[in-house]
This record gives structure tokens, C-alpha cells and sequence, in this order.
């Protein structure tokens, strides 16, 4: 079997359009920057250094799935740090036959996965971050140990998998964040490079990741940086979703894979979406195509033409209504607020789908939201891009904290400059004459 190919040209037009969801600052109606805090005015002459005095907020800087999601990250790096592979292995294989999650919805087996190659990942990202470094040993040296270790274990499809998936990581590593930068055809090359040998790896599990998520989210990683037919990606990631139906990522993935610019067309979005939602009933409602159009229509602006706005907000309710948790009803008030740029700014009707969805946030707010989960809103703020890189998790933190305040203040802008008190907590939304 030929192996798979990832030529430096695809990779240039392609990487960025899937790798990094930045680009150059869009504008809304009224001028502001999406993305980012927007200047409001609920009230001429409002001081805001007292808002506080008005709004409050309960904040919660780590919630029980953050917690959950790091318990099983640190079990994989710890099991790696001892080199205990076949251990690690073993419990691989049982989270991914089991198909356990953590509340989140992350299978238990990507987050072990995770935490057992961190340390090679981050030390790479480390060097890079300061500049291509003169010794090369701290860009390889992790990797290769990785790859010393599968000579012992040839066989064993799930650290073949983890290994491959270092190369996925370190090879968007070298591609660098953003859009505006343009990588060196050096990094390009390095890559490619880390891409093929993924592809490689795992070409050795063919015919085990039908029954395997685990496998399939690797072998569907794959796809982020090379053209594929729209039907054969399609259905690799509905194999993916049939496997672990509560993980709403691979659906989010999907979406991204089928706009133009990547392996699909509008019209294939749309059918997806639309298959998605039918094949995940059971466990989202109408949350399937949601999730499905949720970051194609936040990184696309002509998405907005071909979703149906109102299958697209049932979702939203059908989501939170299967997982009524506050982790997710910060993601989907986040979204609608910042990702799409908050149509409610405005104080004015939606003029079109994209604005109409946004305003979602109005009733997710008021409706759903008890507490800020700051991290949430900055990683909206970031397009949802998980390369951003963050030198300050503290910095990062107040600013996503900042941005949802400003947002929620402006969602009771009337109740505000009618002198009323704001309280939100876990016990409701309290409001109170001034």
C-alpha cells in the first residue's frame, strides 16, 4: 500500500484554513470588532468602574469537568513519566472499549492519550516559541523516544496511535498560530513531514478503528492537512461520531472538513449536518446540526447563507437541554456572544442568519447562565483555536472574565440604566431595584 503523500504546495493553502480559526478583525453591523469586547454605552455618562457595584457575577476559574478532564490528563502523563507503556496501553484500551467519557464528553482515552505525550509536545512548542532553536536535539529528541519506544511494541495499535498523534500536534507546531504569519517553507516542510509520518503509523491500524474511537479520531486527524474526497472524509468521521455520539467535537471537526476551502461544499455541509442530527437524535435532539455548522459558521461568512436558522436554534436548546450544565451554557452563550459577535450589541432585530443565531445569547444568558467560566469566553475570543498560544493562563483568564462581564451587562443594559441590581449565581439570576 503507497504511502500517503503531503506535499509542501497542499499543505501552504491548506494548513491555515483549518489549522488557526484567526484572521485579520471582521466587523459587525455597527463596526465593532468580532472576537473581541465590544465598546458598550447601556447608559450616556455610565461610570463602568462601578459596574461591579450593580452586576454581580458568580466566577468559577475551574469547574468539576475541567477538573475531571485534568485528573486524566495527569494520569497519562504520570503513567509515560514512569515509562510505563504497557500500563498506559492497557488503560487505553479499556476507556476506548469501554467508551467511558469524562463529564465533558471527551472520551476518557483522548485525555490519556493527551497527557502522555504533553511533555514532548510542550517541549517542542517551548523551543519553537523562543525561536527555531541552533540545537536541533530539542526539537527531536522527544519524538524520537517515542519512536524508540514502539520498537518494543510493534503491535500494540494504541501507542502506535499515541505516537502519531505527537507527530500530528508537533507537526501544527511548526506551522506555527495564526493566519497573518506566513510559515517558512523550512517549517512547512518539517510539517509535511511530522504528517506523513503519522500517516504512516497509522496506516498500521487499518481495519481496527471501525470499532475503535480512539483510532478513528486519530485517523480523522489526519485529514486537517490534506484534500480528501468529501464523501470518503464524511463518512470516516461518521464512523468516528457513531462511536462516541456524546463527544460533540468530531461533529464540530466534521463541519470544517466540509467547507469549500477544506474537502466539502456548502451543499455537503448542509447534508452533513443534516445527517449528523438524524444519526445523533437520541442523544442531541436537533443538537447534531448545530454542532455540526458551529464553528463552520463562525470562521466562514458565507456559511450564513446556507444554514437553517431555526434547526440551528432548536439545537441550541436541545443541547442544553440533554447536557444542562454550566460549562455548556457558557460555550454556547460564549459563542453566540463573542464568536459570532453578539447581534444583541446592537440593541437592534437581526438582519440576517448569522446576526439572528447570535442573538441566541440574549435567552442563553438569561435564561441559563449561573456563573462565568472565564476560560470559556477567552478561548471565544480566540476563535476557538486550540494553537493559540498563552503565555499568561492568569492574563487570559481576567480577560475572558472581562469580556463576559461586558457582554452580560449589555444583555440587562435596560434593566442597568433603570438603576436595578444584577445578581447571577448558581441559585438564579436575582435582580433588585437600585
Amino acid at each position: 500500500m503507497p504511502r500517503s503523500s503531503f506535499p509542501i504546495s497542499d499543505m501552504l493553502s491548506r494548513l491555515p484554513a483549518v489549522f488557526s480559526l484567526r484572521r485579520k478583525p471582521r466587523k459587525d453591523a455597527v463596526g465593532h470588532d468580532l472576537g473581541q469586547s465590544a465598546e458598550i454605552s447601556w447608559q450616556a455618562g455610565s461610570d463602568w468602574t462601578q459596574l461591579e457595584n450593580c452586576l454581580s457575577i458568580s466566577v468559577r476559574a475551574e469547574s468539576e469537568e475541567d477538573a475531571a478532564c485534568s485528573a486524566l490528563q495527569k494520569e497519562g502523563q504520570f503513567l509515560a513519566r514512569q515509562e510505563r507503556w504497557q500500563d498506559l496501553s492497557s488503560r487505553l484500551a479499556a476507556a476506548d472499549t469501554s467508551n467511558c467519557s469524562a463529564p465533558c464528553g471527551m472520551p476518557e482515552a483522548d485525555l490519556l492519550a493527551y497527557g502522555a505525550r504533553a511533555d514532548v509536545v510542550n517541549a517542542v512548542d517551548h523551543a519553537l516559541s523562543e525561536g527555531t532553536p541552533r540545537d536541533q536535539r530539542q526539537l527531536v529528541d522527544g519524538i524520537m523516544a517515542l519512536e524508540a519506544i514502539r520498537r518494543d511494541h510493534r503491535t500494540d495499535p494504541y501507542l502506535t496511535a499515541l505516537i502519531a498523534s505527537a507527530h500530528i500536534d508537533i507537526g501544527w507546531l511548526w506551522r506555527g498560530p495564526g493566519l497573518e504569519e506566513s510559515a517558512s517553507p523550512v517549517h512547512l516542510r518539517r510539517c509535511a513531514a511530522h504528517f506523513e509520518r503519522a500517516a504512516t503509523l497509522l496506516s498500521k491500524t487499518n481495519g481496527l478503528a471501525d470499532n475503535s474511537a480512539f483510532l478513528a479520531s486519530a485517523r480523522c486527524s489526519l485529514f486537517s492537512a490534506r484534500k480528501a474526497d468529501a464523501l470518503h472524509v464524511a463518512d470516516a468521521y461518521a464512523r468516528l461520531i457513531d462511536l462516541s455520539p456524546q463527544n460533540h467535537r468530531p461533529m464540530r471537526a466534521l463541519g470544517v472538513q466540509m467547507l469549500p476551502r477544506c474537502s466539502g461544499s456548502y451543499a455537503a455541509l448542509e447534508l452533513e449536518a443534516r445527517r449528523t442530527a438524524a444519526r445523533t437524535q437520541q442523544t442531541w435532539g436537533a443538537g447534531g446540526y448545530t454542532w455540526v455548522y458551529f464553528d463552520a459558521l463562525a470562521t466562514d461568512p458565507e456559511v450564513s447563507a446556507h444554514v437553517d436558522t431555526q434547526f440551528f436554534t432548536d439545537g441550541l436548546h436541545d443541547i442544553l437541554r440533554n447536557v444542562p450544565t454550566q460549562a455548556m451554557a457558557n460555550l454556547l452563550s460564549a459563542y453566540c456572544a463573542v464568536a459570532l459577535g453578539g447581534a444583541q450589541l446592537t440593541g437592534k432585530a437581526a438582519c440576517g442568519p448569522r446576526e439572528e443565531i447570535a442573538s441566541a445569547a440574549d435567552w442563553l444568558i438569561r435564561d441559563h447562565l449561573r456563573e462565568v467560566h472565564p476560560l470559556i469566553w477567552a478561548h471565544a475570543g480566540q476563535g476557538f483555536d486550540n494553537n493559540a498560544r498563552v503565555k499568561s493562563l492568569r492574563r487570559f483568564s481576567a480577560r475572558g472574565q472581562a469580556q463576559a462581564t461586558e457582554f452580560i451587562a449589555q444583555i440587562f443594559r435596560e434593566e442597568l440604566s433603570r438603576g436595578q441590581k444584577i445578581a447571577i449565581s448558581p441559585d438564579g439570576l436575582h435582580m433588585s431595584p437600585g
